[in-house]
């Protein structure tokens, strides 16, 4: 089977069936398991050396044994095609990162700022019972934007890199620092080394994906909002990400937001217009026009192959 073919099937699966039920879904037990390390490992009363030791150990603990047995993979009776597609499906979540985006559009649309913030709340880390409607507009688009990378273009990345093992690393590591990658009192040291892992992972798919953005929307506001403010934000990669997407779909986004009961005095970034709730829908078709830019390119790759 194809490069292609392997790509189309899984995001065909991720399209008809949309995110497994956690009840299903393999990154949920993975969850479980580094919960488990962490409530193991992680000492708040200890030295920030010793919390930053815990850390390296609690992420080779939970990545190692969801690795190791990928090699034995092929000995299986089940075509190695099938295993393929099977893991890229629950390494991506476009689907999802739609019906959840668009699921706010909707609140919003009937008028209900109570119920837009709490499903807003699902995508975001930020606090959300004091939003304002354009507050959530932007959220909604920014995870639009910035989950676009990591949990579509990055896990596509690695997967054409490295195959099966390669996207199967990068979720795993991103879930890893999706728990303990928050400078707080809690994980500041002992959240370093998942943090650190995610930013390499991510360093190159995130610069393509802006990239993306810049090619497929207002590229020269994109290019400059690139190249003028994504050091304004905290993350390497998210800042070049959601600069140019909100850049490419000429949005003004960010600004102050509540994190932890602290008010965060975050940039404003991006483009001239502010949102509005259509907007929520445009940012989902720029990631699935980068979805479909790279599958041209890897459609390429596999002809000149």
């Amino acid at each position: 089977m194809t490069l292609t073919l392997t790509v189309v099937l899984a995001l065909l699966l991720d399209h008809w069936l949309g995110e497994p039920r956690a009840t299903y879904h393999p990154l949920v037990k993975f969850g479980r398991w580094a919960g488990y390390l962490e409530h193991r490992l992680l000492k708040p009363a200890d030295s920030e050396n010793r919390q930053r030791t815990a850390g390296i150990a609690a992420l080779l603990c939970a990545l190692i044994p969801c690795l190791i047995w990928l090699p034995l993979l092929p000995r299986l009776s089940v075509p190695q095609a099938v295993i393929s597609v099977a893991i890229l499906y629950f390494c991506i979540a476009a689907r999802s990162l739609e019906q959840h985006a668009i699921a706010v559009f909707d609140a919003l649309d009937d008028g209900n700022l109570p119920l837009a913030r709490q499903r807003v709340g699902y995508i975001v880390s930020r606090q959300t019972e004091h939003m304002t409607a354009d507050d959530t507009r932007r959220a909604s688009i920014e995870s639009v934007l910035e989950n676009g990378a990591d949990a579509v273009f990055a896990p596509l990345f690695w997967f054409i890199l490295l195959g099966p093992i390669g996207a199967l690393l990068y979720r795993l590591g991103n879930t890893l620092d999706a728990m303990w990658g928050y400078k707080n009192a809690r994980y500041r040291h002992f959240g370093w080394a998942a943090a650190r892992l995610d930013d390499l992972l991510n360093w190159i798919p995130a610069r393509l994906t802006a990239l993306s953005y810049v090619l497929l929307g207002h590229t020269a506001k994109a290019l400059t909002a690139w190249r003028t403010q994504a050091h304004l934000l905290d993350s390497p990669n998210a800042g070049p990400v959601m600069t140019a997407g909100g850049g490419a779909l000429n949005l003004q986004l960010g600004g102050p937001a509540v994190y932890h009961g602290r008010i965060k005095q975050k940039p404003w970034f991006g483009g001239d217009q502010v949102p509005e709730d259509a907007d929520i829908a445009r940012a989902c078709a720029l990631m699935y026009r980068t979805l479909f830019l790279w599958l041209i390119v890897i459609g390429l790759g596999d002809l000149l192959a």
